[in-house]
């Protein structure tokens, strides 16, 4: 098993990674004890090199992560910690420190754009500002919204039937966030379907 290579100044520098989307969400720095205090309370701890102390993220911000895996690199002196972040990780409030692109095009996955929407799903929650049809789907409630999930898988169906490429696409990106509401309405994590689907990778791959 490799060990973990600290530097001269006891260092090791840390890519905190959110766990569901891949997306990297910042760059820091940890020493031993902050590295052992993570792997023992699941919960992100650094160590400021400015302040010469440790932290633990969220701590003051309420933007806390919590810390499904800590991985180590083939030559064993860099980490990265796989999170759940509750909040954004940067202090200017953007999600990801790295926001800025400064050469080339930034291609976006699947999984960024349904991490996107699904925050943005929750903060109309939150917020129910005037005039959202998100917002309208919150005050209708459940009724309403499984109506909806059920006229857009429908919907889905006859443009499929169709074999009309532009209004399947148009119809399943209607329901996907039309489900994406239900389940946080409901208050289940995309994150739990996720997990169903590996659990039954894994059994189907097992069992071949």
């Amino acid at each position: 098993m490799t060990t973990i290579q600290y530097d001269q100044d006891g260092l090791i520098p840390v890519i905190i990674q959110n766990a569901e989307t891949k997306e990297v969400l910042t760059l820091a720095y940890a020493n031993e004890e902050a590295v052992q205090k993570t792997m023992d309370t699941n919960e992100t701890w650094l160590y400021s090199r400015s302040r010469k102390e440790l932290w633990n993220k969220g701590a003051t911000s309420g933007n806390t992560q919590q810390v499904t895996a800590v991985r180590l690199d083939c030559d064993g002196d860099s980490l990265i910690y796989e999170v759940i972040p509750n909040g954004p990780a940067c202090h200017t409030g953007k999600d990801s420190c790295f926001f800025e692109t400064i050469h080339g095009e930034r291609n976006e996955s699947p999984g960024d754009m349904f991490a996107q929407l699904t925050s943005l799903i929750k903060t109309r929650e939150e917020e129910m500002p005037e005039g959202a049809y998100t917002t309208y789907l919150f005050e209708e409630g459940v009724d309403k919204i499984c109506k909806k999930v059920g006229e857009e898988a429908a919907e889905v169906i006859i443009a499929a039937k169709n074999r009309d490429a532009q209004e399947l696409s148009m119809e399943t990106a209607d329901l996907f966030y039309h489900v994406l509401v239900l389940l946080q309405e409901q208050k289940v994590g995309i994150s739990q379907v996720v997990d169903v689907l590996k659990e039954r990778h894994a059994v189907k791959t097992t069992s071949k």
